[in-house]
């Protein structure tokens, strides 16, 4: 073959690796139908997919010691002979296999819980290899669910096994061998990053950063891949939110804004409070944006209680004073009507029209508005996700609000921008996320941070308590009810307790991962999550409350079981004094605004992330007193129990947020509908500062220099990105 031929071929065998990346799993050789179906519940359904489900984790069995050596408190692999192997049941429901394995050096106890197969696969004699972690009690050296092999078998030797997640008859073995085929399938791809910019910032090529990833020789080399691929995650994201920000200013007209009109004088004057300086500086900030002759994009991030929302009125009364309209989308009707009632009389007394649609509008009502809004005699029009339906029309939409950002996908978001010719946006959310992950996430956004509260003199005590200590968080509220306040008490929503992971974790990896602290994804993101509430047991809480703790005051009852108007009816009974302990669902977390509450208690606060429950205390100490806190944990794990302690420790939102991320992966404290999230595998927010910011630097410039991604040096990187996120609405680079 001649040499111009030969290259070719390579380049015909590199196209086709990479267009392989998008065949459907069905095309890897070992994926049935069946187990392709079971590839899917995971999320993968691509060989693009397959290739980017990471190992969570990796087993290292290449430190072997003996027994005698094995340092307690180490993970390592011995390898021994079966003494004796015992099935022990303690309780009907716990098999536990017990396993004497001797070396030349002593010996150590093999404990498998819930794995009684054990018993007839092993016998006494059998050479066995171990790797975990060293325990000691009892007067013996032990591991307890430790990976467990044959010693005779091929695979029985010192090496790194990836473990990926999985699910039913779909292990991480059978994951590791269609990994092994599917990165054979794609050995050769194109790299999308151009040579200059992969030498600029020392990546690795990507080929051997996948295989890395997944069949690491040595935990050394797992740095460097890594960082190749978390980079390109971040700068193929990048790439996608600016150019999609290109995409919305193309051929639009940007309204200039009035901003020192009539109307917001009149609103500002309306105000019963002084601003704090951080709030005026946001709101300088975000009237700036908006008498700019250009798209706004701004993002307010306030912790929980510091008056983010008047900041929007501000911007939307400037939008009646330039004869245009705005509207102010809420996740929550517990939300969208608190919204409509507080800035409602400040639009009063500023002279700006305004009004309310949820999902419970009365079709006379919905009627009316619809028809105001769309002839323009409308301002302000604040609601839920009923103002994404088509029949909502504006006459002239150039500036939208959405609280709470978070909780709304791309789509969402796009859709309500949609309503306007260009609508400038203003993104409100108290979760809050570092300049880092908001970089990340949108790219081109401005923002304005609010730490300060304007309530400085009202203080907030957080402690946690196990569950046989709550009578110390009644007995708070108590005191906090003579005093004439009122208490929450939170409910936990239905999910996995940390026993039920751990012995799930056993069964699927064949040893457990209880030094892991656990993170659900416990979120109220819209109105349809209610849903998920544990509403027997809030009514089960509530009555035992009412009858056995708080026998001299009216206990009520909040929960996604209730229609709307009673949702609203209770929390204006409990707003009004009427009610004195309100048990809700985490419906609470955002939307509740009542000043003379200053007790919480939250149920089973394990089960929660950091920054939800930052946002729930969020709802004492609102007011003038100061507040009480209670975590009530059934948990009496360590990494539990070390987690809740932070928030003892602090309240500074930022702080927890940053704790909170650093432990867990960014799209559990936004929610999963987030633009992006899906398509980041690697990113840590905290750990992978220097990389967004470098990710971000170079996406500017590679569209400064090639908007569209048109350059030959670009082809390879603009089809990734409209492969990766072709699900997100956009056509990007062709």
């Amino acid at each position: 073959m001649t040499a111009a031929k030969a290259s070719v071929a390579l380049a015909d065998s590199r196209i086709s690796a990479t267009l392989a990346l998008d065949e459907p799993i069905a095309r890897v050789a070992g994926v049935s139908a069946a187990r392709a179906k079971l590839f899917g519940k995971l999320g993968v359904t691509t060989v693009r997919d397959l290739v980017m489900h990471f190992p969570r984790r990796y087993m290292d069995l290449t430190a072997v010691a003996t027994a005698a050596s094995a340092p307690i408190g180490s993970t390592c692999t011995i390898f021994g002979r079966v003494h004796e192997i015992k099935l022990k049941r303690p309780r009907y429901n716990l098999p536990i296999v017990e396993i004497a394995l001797v070396d030349a050096t002593g010996m150590i106890v093999v404990s498998a819980f819930r794995q009684p197969w054990l018993k007839e696969k092993i016998k006494a004699g059998d050479a066995l290899m171990v790797a975990g972690r060293i325990e000691f009690n009892y007067g013996f050296k032990r591991m307890t669910n430790p990976h467990i092999e044959l010693a005779e078998s091929k695979s029985a030797q010192p090496r790194i096994i990836p473990v990926h997640s999985a699910t039913g008859k779909l292990t991480p073995a059978v994951i590791r061998m269609v990994e092994e085929v599917a990165l054979d399938a794609v050995a050769g791809l194109l790299d999308p990053l151009p040579l200059a910019l992969r030498a600029k910032r020392d990546l690795c090529a990507r080929g051997p950063a996948l295989r890395t990833m997944h069949f690491p020789e040595s935990m050394a080399e797992l740095p460097c891949a890594r960082k190749r691929l978390v980079y390109e995650e971040l700068l193929f994201l990048q790439l996608f939110m600016m150019q999609e920000s290109q995409l919305r200013a193309q051929g639009a007209c940007p309204r200039a804004h009035v901003v020192d009109g009539a109307k917001l004088r009149l609103l500002e004057g309306a105000l019963p409070f002084t601003l704090t300086s951080e709030q005026v500086a946001a709101k300088d900030a975000v009237l700036a944006s908006l008498a700019a002759p250009k798209i706004a994009n701004h993002m307010v991030l306030g912790d929980v209680g510091t008056g983010k929302t008047v900041i929007a009125a501000f911007g939307l009364a400037a939008v009646a004073d330039t004869g245009s309209q705005g509207v102010l989308l809420a996740p929550t009707e517990v939300l969208a009507r608190q919204h409509g009632s507080t800035l409602g009389k400040l639009f009063d007394q500023a002279g700006v029209s305004h009004a309310l649609l949820t999902g419970s509008t009365s079709k006379q009502d919905r009627a009316d508005i619809l028809a105001r809004f769309a002839d323009g005699t409308l301002d302000v029009l604040i609601g839920t996700h009923a103002l994404l339906e088509d029949d909502v029309r504006a006459h002239d939409l150039t500036f939208v609000v959405i609280d709470e950002q978070q909780r709304f996908g791309v789509n969402q978001r796009a859709k309500m921008l949609a309503k306007g010719a260009a609508p400038d946006a203003l993104y409100l959310t108290a979760t809050p996320i570092p300049r880092t992950l908001a970089l990340t996430l949108f790219g081109d956004l401005t923002l304005s941070y609010i730490k300060e509260r304007p309530h400085a003199g009202a203080g907030r005590r957080t402690t946690v308590l196990p569950h046989g200590q709550r009578g110390r968080a009644y007995d708070a509220a108590k005191r906090a009810l003579e005093e004439g306040h009122q208490a929450f008490v939170v409910c936990p929503l239905i999910g996995v307790s940390t026993e039920e992971r751990d012995e799930a974790a056993s069964k699927r990896d064949g040893h457990g991962e209880s030094g892991e602290a656990y993170h659900p994804v416990v979120a109220i993101e819209d109105d349809d999550d209610f849903a998920l509430g544990d509403v027997a047991a809030a009514e089960r809480q509530a009555a035992f409350l009412q009858q056995k703790v708080f026998v001299d005051t009216e206990v009520g009852l909040l929960h996604g079981g209730l229609t709307a108007d009673e949702k609203a009816d209770v929390m204006r009974r409990f707003a009004a004094g009427e009610i004195g302990v309100l048990v809700a669902t985490t419906v609470i977390e955002v939307g509740v605004d009542v000043p003379s509450a200053t007790v919480m208690i939250v149920e089973d606060a394990d089960r929660f992330g950091l920054s939800q429950l930052h946002q729930l205390r969020g709802r004492v100490g609102r007011g003038e007193a100061d507040a009480e806190v209670y975590f009530v944990s059934a948990s009496q794990k360590e990494p539990a129990l070390k987690r809740l302690a932070v928030l003892e420790r602090s309240d500074d939102g930022f702080e927890i947020a940053e704790y909170d991320l650093s432990l867990r992966r960014e799209g559990d404290i936004l929610g999963n509908r987030q633009s992006g999230t899906s398509a980041l595998k690697l990113v840590n927010i905290v750990r992978d500062r220097a990389l967004i910011e470098a990710a971000h630097e170079d996406a500017e410039a590679i569209l400064a220099a090639d908007p569209a991604l048109e350059l030959p040096d670009h082809a390879a990187l603009a089809r990734e990105v409209r492969m990766i996120y072709k699900g997100e609405h956009a056509k990007i680079g062709g």
